[in-house]
């Protein structure tokens, strides 16, 4: 699995890296084990990479490469954490390759609990190079512009030249105290 780590990157929010798991749910992850094993392992890794809205979207290739198992296994895993209610699956596209698999709430969370019913609009994506149309050209791209974004209790700072100061005539007796500064005609 470390040789395919590199090809695969996951874009996601920072969000630590803490995963909670509700006790009783943990238990049953653990009978899950000894009788699916690989749906277990599947859901270590949709649950290791899911971002704070407890939603991965992640393609079946790459879910293999993960696992280092076939494609009709992780199918079969796919399939038993959705009927054990484990994940949701929503299908992204017609082909149905590629899927936001979300994390039952009641099992395991990253965020704060009262945002978890949004893990139906927010995901975090995985992506590996081989499926990428450019692979070849990744590395040699120019970085993309950033674009600066605020974050819940941030503010803009202004920078800049900014506006010149309004020229507004001053009440008598209320004149500015401004700094004089010397005119040539002075």
């Amino acid at each position: 699995m470390q040789k395919h780590s590199r090809q695969i990157g996951l874009t996601t929010a920072p969000n630590g890296t803490w995963v909670q798991t509700e006790r009783a749910a943990h238990e049953r992850w653990a009978k899950l084990i000894g009788s699916h094993p690989k749906a277990a392992a599947l859901m270590h890794v949709i649950v290791g990479n899911m971002g704070r809205h407890n939603a991965l979207v992640a393609s079946i290739p790459n879910l293999q490469k993960l696992m280092g198992c076939s494609r009709n296994t992780v199918i079969r895993a796919i399939t038993t954490l959705k009927d054990q209610n484990w994940i949701e699956v929503r299908q992204i596209g017609a082909a149905g390759t590629t899927n936001a698999y979300i994390v039952n709430d009641r099992v395991a969370w990253t965020g704060k609990r009262d945002g978890i019913r949004y893990s139906l609009f927010s995901a975090a994506v995985l992506v590996s190079d081989d499926e990428q149309p450019d692979k070849d050209e990744i590395n040699t791209r120019p970085p993309l512009e950033r674009v600066p974004s605020l974050y819940p209790g941030e503010k803009q700072l202004p920078i800049g030249e900014g506006l010149p100061p309004p020229s507004q005539p001053s009440f008598e007796a209320m004149e500015h105290d401004l700094p004089y500064t010397l005119r040539d005609d002075d």
